[in-house]
């Protein structure tokens, strides 16, 4: 009874976190990248050991062949001069010393072999994760677009079955629009047919009548003839002003003398 419900608990938390993963595919790669991360940094400590132990087996290489010299010139030496017994256990110790070298050779050769194996293949594995997370990144970022594109297009569909038809809200609008523009031009008509003008006419005629006189006296004062049809004075002035106005040869006003 009780393992049933613990199944039955784990496969809701497994629906539920597997919703959660569907919905936020940045989140999962953010934590795959950080795991990676932690990863490499695992492997470079072993490797940082494995190097290590190289160097050991370097080392003692180098001794073992320091000490192969000594030991080959102290036994050569000892047996110029005769001394069997000496030369004989240096002979016995250079013997060693050349089994040691020999093992420890191999094993420095196995161990440089592997090492660089070893960083070969951490090189691959997290060149080929990055390779993935951009793959994945590149194929979210593919989805988003599409879903985009595809809610625009839906709401683009939507937006032409329902613009437009019978008794749609911007129908109604621009029947209320065009309601109140018609109001509008009828009230100016009124409003225009109702304003008096002849007082507007009377005025612009009185405006052009100054104007015409000032240009006429303008022209007497300086001795210029008005042009036939702008200026209309009446007789009388006209004449006045011929019989009065001696001609002048400059600009300015007529000065009489006292």
């Amino acid at each position: 009874m009780f393992q049933r419900l613990a199944n039955l608990v784990r496969g809701f938390l497994s629906l539920f976190i597997s919703g959660l993963e569907k919905a936020n595919p940045r989140a999962l790669i953010e934590a795959e990248k950080e795991n990676l991360r932690h990863q490499i940094a695992r492997f470079n400590d072993s490797l940082a050991n494995h190097a290590a132990f190289v160097e050991r087996l370097m080392r003692q290489v180098k001794n073992l062949e320091k000490q192969e010299t000594e030991f080959a010139t102290k036994a050569a030496a000892h047996l110029k001069m005769g001394n069997r017994s000496a030369a004989g256990q240096y002979a016995l110790q250079l013997k060693t010393v050349k089994e040691q070298l020999d093992e420890n050779r191999g094993q420095l050769e196995a161990a440089d072999v592997t090492y660089k194996k070893l960083v070969k293949s951490r090189d691959v594995a997290v060149r080929e994760a990055r390779t993935k997370i951009d793959t994945l990144k590149r194929m979210i970022s593919e989805a988003e677009m599409l879903e985009a594109q595809a809610e625009l297009q839906e709401m683009a569909q939507g937006m032409i079955t329902s613009i437009g038809g019978s008794g749609d809200t911007l129908n109604r609008v621009e029947e209320y629009l065009e309601e109140r523009r018609d109001k509008a031009a009828g009230r100016a008509r009124v409003a225009g047919d109702s304003i008096d003008t002849s007082h507007v006419e009377l005025l612009e005629a009185e405006q052009e009548a100054m104007a015409d006189a000032a240009l006429a006296e303008f022209a007497a004062a300086y001795g210029l003839d008005v042009p036939a049809g702008e200026a209309a004075p009446a007789a009388g002035e006209t004449a006045a002003s011929t019989e009065t106005a001696p001609p002048v040869k400059d600009m300015g006003p007529q000065i009489t003398e006292g």
